[in-house]
């Protein structure tokens, strides 16, 4: 079996599963679409937290995302494929999409990178979010916008991104600067209560 073939036997084999499970394509169909808005929320609860650890975090994540998405972009125009709806019968089709390059998943580069991001800071915690990330990943193929070599490579460039901007962003130091400078700001304008006044 050729690559390509793997690569459509796999998708069918996750694509089918809408048409033998229907009861469950409306959940992956809002699990593709929407549930980015559950991670800025997330983000932003992480950045409102206050502390250095996660302030940083989220700028590692944000930094991670960018870095994947810029070579997500560059191996796109090396190799690429319509997505699977536009070019094979009978597909479960659940969103709607305009025909392009599905070479690598976005959403997969998007939530790889924050949620390894994320994991990498907090252990215990952060499997809840590699969780998100992987359902995300087979919902993209579910409601058939990508095949899983779109969302492998998603995947691999988010995770890879994750781990150089945890490695590299606490070695800038003029990033440390900004956020304090940012924090300063933040703390005119939204002071923190001070609890020693109320005892």
């Amino acid at each position: 079996m050729s690559f390509s073939e793997w690569n459509i036997a796999a998708f069918r084999m996750v694509n089918d599963l809408g048409k033998e499970y229907q009861f469950l394509n409306s959940s992956m169909s809002i699990i593709a679409e929407y549930t980015v808005f559950v991670l800025a929320l997330i983000m932003l609860v992480y950045w409102f937290t206050r502390t250095n650890k996660n302030r940083m975090m989220v700028i590692q994540a944000i930094i991670a995302f960018i870095v994947a998405e810029i070579i997500g972009k560059t191996v796109g125009q090396f190799y690429s494929n319509y997505q699977p709806f536009a070019v094979l019968p009978n597909v479960n089709k659940l969103v709607n999409r305009a025909v392009d390059n599905s070479f690598p998943s976005d959403h997969t580069i998007l939530f790889f990178s924050i949620c390894f991001s994320i994991w990498l800071v907090h252990k215990k915690s952060g499997w809840i979010w590699l969780i998100l990330a992987f359902t995300v990943g087979i919902s993209r193929i579910w409601v058939g916008v990508h095949y899983p070599f779109d969302v492998a490579t998603g995947a691999f460039l988010g995770i890879f991104s994750a781990v150089l901007a945890y490695w590299l962003a606490p070695k800038l130091s003029f990033l440390q600067s900004l956020l304090s400078i940012y924090e300063r700001g933040e703390r005119y304008i939204l002071p923190s209560k001070d609890r020693s006044k109320n005892f």
